[in-house]
């Protein structure tokens, strides 16, 4: 009789598993789905932002400039991706929390970790930006 169960779980198909995945509640969300839209398509404009306007041209460039000292940070054109990377990382850390804590229940702080996530993703596509003008 466990066989059997065993059987049927394991022989949904992969289409099966993603529909039910993302036929939660979790899911259904405006809030939810608006908030995840607008962070992932801030760390997508990072990324390409990036792609677009740095090239590699094997010279350094300038990764950050602060106003009383100047230039304080020179690396290479790959050093430049690490701030969509940890803007990645943040996101991908406050989605799993926000789906746990959906899941019991926890809505508010749900809503707090995404909020968070977005505030992040921004911050990181100024400084994004800040660093493409500053080498452009």
């Amino acid at each position: 009789m466990s066989e059997n169960n065993i059987k049927i779980s394991w022989g949904k198909s992969l289409n099966e598993k993603i529909k039910l995945f993302f036929g939660r509640e979790y899911f259904r969300s405006r809030i939810i789905l608006w908030l995840l839209f607008l962070s992932i398509f801030a760390n997508i404009i990072d990324w390409l932002a990036l792609a677009i306007y740095l090239h590699p041209a094997g010279s350094e460039i300038i990764l950050h400039y602060n106003v009383y000292f100047g230039v304080d940070s020179v690396g290479t054109v790959r050093g430049a991706y690490v701030l969509p990377l940890v803007g990645l990382i943040i996101l991908l850390a406050n989605i799993t929390l926000s789906f746990y804590f959906y899941a019991q229940k926890e809505r508010i702080a749900s809503y707090v970790l995404l909020i968070t996530a977005l505030m992040a993703e921004l911050s990181l596509l100024i400084s994004v930006i800040s660093v493409i003008i500053i080498n452009y």
